[in-house]
This record gives structure tokens, C-alpha cells and sequence, in this order.
């Protein structure tokens, strides 16, 4: 798919929490030591932050990049399965803070963990269309698992922003994208449920696997390229050996998946997570990189997304605070902190 009018992206931005708790302590608690850990720690937020004010923070991050007033973004759409509210807009509470109000679109999108793309492929047809030149889709949750269960070790928290464009305004700009969804109920909440419930090996194949390696192959087929085109990939990272499994299935190196892969270190942000991945990567580009982006989301679906760098990445970078600054900036909890910071014991 290619947009009416040739769109990138203005500005970008990142934002973690600082804390956070290792894989190990979350085995000594439930398996006395003996699990496999599929990432080293994860990203928990503190008592004082959830979804809108994660999206906030990347959105100024940026808002900073892109040089752009916020009254200049008429559409403000945030992805997440973790808004803060059952019936409230997450993307007003970020549309007021970062001063986008009242001349806006504002909308919440949900797809799983491709909450954040979806917003993003609504984002470049808006702009595309040329019904307006600026818009921001955002990537944001802090997800939780059950205690004791397998998510439990990654459902971490973080989020990315992005504000579409023009091209010729743009640090990287799209050559196209492509989607790719079925019905596959890999994993789902009921209302009402605290927690989701998820599949097991099912969301690896027919899931997880499966949506990527089509989104993918599509789209290189209907750009002419293969992956030795592109000086990156990025993936969605709910665990370590995914995205090097789907990498190398689809015959990228483990060099071109490298400076995105942030699972080990802070978990799977879910809406933020192949979007936090390409924050990184374009916090390292340089003019020229072509640079493949790739979702997934439970329930299931893919988005695939092809950008270049263009030469205003090099004076955009040093703008905000990048991801590896984020990662760098940690404060390790135990078990109990964070059951408390999550709010997993319910009193009555």
C-alpha cells in the first residue's frame, strides 16, 4: 500500500520507566530458580505513571525531533490494551498535555500488540490524503500477566511516538507498507478479566510466525527488494528467540536486527514494542539506510512498513533523549515492589 501523496516520518520519540525487575526474581518467586528466562528484566512503571502518561512523554520527545508546534497535529490517535480507562479516550488526556487541543482528531486504537502500527497506517493515510499534514500515532502500555504465568516474566511497559508528514520535511520517508490479518484467537480478555489469556506455543505458529513471514514477504515482493536491501529490521519482541526465529526464517542477519532488538533488556511493551525497536535503529541511522518495520498483534495481525532515511536524521537525532538513554537509566526491583507498583495484591 502507498499513500496519494509521498509521507514520512517528522519526528519521533521514546519513553521508558525507569524500573525494573529481572527474569530471575520472577523464577526464584514461582519455580524456585528453575525456568528458562526468556529476557533478562522488564520495564515496570511506577506508582505515578500508566499508558496516557507514558504516550505523553514520548509525544514531547517527539514533538522535539520534529520541530513542529503541537497545534500544527490535527490528528492525535494512541494504540495500547492497557488504556487507563474503560470508557475514556486515552488520546485527549495526550492531545490536551502536549497542547494539540482543541482543532484535533483524537482516537484510542486497540490490535493487540499492533495497536501502535495501526495507529501509525491511519496516521500516513490521513497525511497521504492530504487532508491534513500533521499527525501523530503513539504506541504505549504497561501489560500485565497473571502472576506465576509465562507472561509474567516480559509484560513490561514503554512507549513511541511518531509524527507523519510530508516528505520532503521527513527523517525517513515511506516506500510502502503492507497488512496481513486473520481471525487466529492466540490470545484474548474477556471483560471483566484482570488478566489475558493466551495460547502457549500456539502464538508462535499459526500466530505469531505466520502474520510476520506474509506481511513481509508481501511487501518486499511489491517493492522489488530482498533482504539484503535493507540496512535494518525490526520486529515485535515478545521474547528473545522470536524475532532471531522470523528474522532468520525471512533471511535477515542477526547484524540487521541488532541495534533494535530491546526485549532482553526491558520485555515486550506490546503496542510499543516494534515501535520502540525502530526508535533505536533511528537513533543509530545514517542518510540512505532503508529500514523494515514489522508488527504483529494477537488476534491476529501484521503490519509491514518500508522506510529511508533521508539527511535530516543526523540533525534531528541529538533533539530528544534517545532509547539507549532510556535502557541506560535503571533502577532494579524485587518481587514485592513490584506487586506493589502493579497493584497485583487487591485488598477488600
Amino acid at each position: 500500500m502507498k499513500p496519494l501523496r509521498e509521507v514520512g516520518i517528522i519526528g519521533y520519540g521514546a519513553y521508558i520507566p525507569r524500573y525494573r525487575l529481572p527474569a530471575a526474581e520472577v523464577a526464584r518467586v514461582w519455580t524456585e530458580g528453575h525456568a528458562g528466562l526468556p529476557v533478562e528484566e522488564k520495564s515496570v512503571p511506577g506508582l505515578d505513571e500508566d499508558t496516557a502518561t507514558i504516550a505523553i512523554e514520548a509525544a514531547r520527545n517527539a514533538l522535539a525531533r520534529g520541530g513542529i508546534a503541537a497545534q500544527s497535529i490535527r490528528a492525535v490517535w494512541v494504540g495500547s490494551e492497557s488504556h487507563p480507562y474503560a470508557v475514556k479516550p486515552t488520546s485527549t488526556i495526550v492531545a490536551e498535555a502536549i497542547g494539540a487541543t482543541p482543532q484535533v482528531s483524537a482516537a484510542d486504537w486497540e490490535f493487540a500488540c499492533k495497536a501502535g502500527t495501526e495507529a501509525l497506517q491511519a496516521a500516513i493515510a490521513l497525511v497521504g490524503s492530504g487532508m491534513t499534514d500533521f499527525a501523530m500515532a503513539i504506541g504505549a502500555d504497561t501489560a500485565q500477566g497473571r502472576p506465576g504465568d509465562a507472561l509474567e516474566y516480559t509484560t513490561a511497559a514503554g512507549g513511541a511516538a511518531y509524527i507523519i508528514g510530508p516528505r520532503e520535511h521527513s527523517l525517513a520517508y515511506l516506500e510502502g507498507s503492507y497488512s496481513y490479518v486473520t481471525d487466529t484467537p492466540d490470545f484474548f480478555r474477556r471483560p471483566y478479566q484482570h488478566y489475558p489469556e493466551h495460547g502457549g506455543r500456539f502464538t508462535g505458529q499459526p500466530a505469531y510466525f505466520k502474520h510476520i513471514t506474509h506481511a513481509v514477504e508481501a511487501l518486499l515482493q511489491e517493492l522489488g527488494y530482498t533482504p539484503g536491501d535493507f540496512a535494518a529490521a525490526v520486529f515485535h519482541q515478545p521474547n528473545t528467540k522470536f524475532p532471531q526465529r522470523v528474522a532468520q526464517m525471512l533471511g535477515f542477519s542477526k547484524e540487521q536486527i541488532r541495534v533494535g532488538l530491546l526485549a532482553p533488556k526491558i520485555g515486550n511493551t506490546y503496542a510499543a514494542s516494534s515501535l520502540l525497536g525502530l526508535t533505536a535503529v533511528l537513533d543509530e541511522a545514517k542518510p540512505g539506510d532503508r529500514i523494515l518495520l514489522a508488527s504483529f498483534g494477537s488476534g491476529a495481525g501484521s503490519d509491514a512498513f518500508s522506510f529511508v532515511v533521508t539527511d535530516l536524521i543526523q540533525e534531528r537525532q541529538r533533539l530528544a533523549p534517545t532509547t539507549q538513554a532510556y535502557i541506560a537509566r535503571r533502577k532494579p526491583v524485587d518481587y514485592a515492589l513490584y506487586v506493589r507498583y502493579r497493584r497485583k495484591l487487591q485488598m477488600h
